[in-house]
């Protein structure tokens, strides 16, 4: 029932949101689109490679400004040896360049090395944690400006002690410091928007499990309170979210969106018998000081069945 439950829940967000697009107007002289791309868990095999080069080619053609990725790149480099993550991110780079705009990544769990792997990683090993990820691709946290919009890439991973497995959704205390010092430089007027791997709010816990369900700590950033405290006095338009391979719009106040943006890899490069949420993207449509958004279901299909 549960199941049941979250596959109409998800359909009934892809009507809404893709109905939305309808009668849209022409997107404005200061207007532009972007792509979220999220959880792509690109690895070598389940014909995994052969759906991320649909996607790059969906996006080229669609011809966004850039594209924001959502974290967990590959899959993966958390349980893995260092030959195999190695290797999934040299796949990743080399694919990831076919895009033919900017590309801005988010680090995801799957994207850390050494935190779950077996044998166990020294802390000492120069790509230990999140080294691997900004060795290999950039920083964990920074931001840029577009056409009059500010974008906040925001690493909410932590390493575990175990009690809640190997890694937990936090921000940690540099970070947030570093939201405040750059929210500081911008006018309260400006559009802004946050990109974070695990989710600062989600309505899964409580679809699937009940509404005082309470989420375990690497389901969820535990101190999103503390993470958005800073934006009350700024014009915080957006939160785009990953990791639960959910598609969901919470809207807070009509003010604030968190948009948790299904997944590319869909259910792990597999499809459940029931799937409804295909494996997808979200596109984003700018104009002015609002947005509209679709799910872009890009055409994949693989012909395994997860049970």
């Amino acid at each position: 029932m549960r199941t049941l439950i979250l596959v109409m829940f998800a359909a009934l967000l892809v009507t809404a949101c893709t109905s939305k697009q309808a009668g849209q107007e022409e997107q404005s002289e200061n207007g532009f689109t972007f792509v979220f791309l999220t959880d792509i868990h690109l690895k070598p095999e389940m014909k995994a490679t052969e759906g991320f080069q649909m996607v790059i080619d969906t996006v080229n053609a669609l011809a966004p400004d850039f594209v924001i990725t959502g974290g967990d790149q590959i899959d993966d480099a958390l349980y893995a040896s260092y030959e195999r993550a190695d290797s999934l991110y040299g796949l990743y780079k080399t694919m990831a360049a076919g895009f033919k705009m900017p590309v801005y990544n988010t680090m995801g769990n799957h994207d850390i090395y050494g935190y779950s792997s077996l044998p166990k990683v020294s802390r000492d090993h120069p790509e230990f944690g999140e080294r691997m990820f900004e060795q290999r691709v950039g920083k964990r946290y920074y931001s840029f400006d577009h056409k009059g919009w500010h974008f906040m890439i925001i690493d909410g991973i932590e390493q575990g002690d175990g009690t809640w497995g190997n890694y937990v959704g936090m921000v940690d205390a540099e970070q947030l410091e570093w939201i405040r010092q750059d929210l500081a430089g911008i006018d309260k007027e400006t559009p802004v928007v946050i990109s974070t791997h695990i989710p600062l709010v989600s309505i899964r816990p409580q679809i699937n499990n009940g509404p005082l369900y309470a989420e375990n700590h690497s389901a969820l950033v535990i101190n999103s309170t503390d993470v958005l405290a800073p934006f009350r006095q700024k014009n915080l338009k957006l939160v785009l979210q990953g990791h639960l391979h959910f598609l969901e719009e919470l809207n807070l106040l009509n003010r604030v969106r968190f948009i948790t943006g299904g997944a590319v890899c869909g259910s792990w490069w597999q499809t459940p018998d029931d799937a409804v949420l295909q494996e997808g993207f979200v596109l984003v449509k700018v104009t002015d000081n609002d947005f509209t958004w679709e799910y872009i279901d890009y055409g994949w299909e693989t012909g395994i069945k997860s049970n």
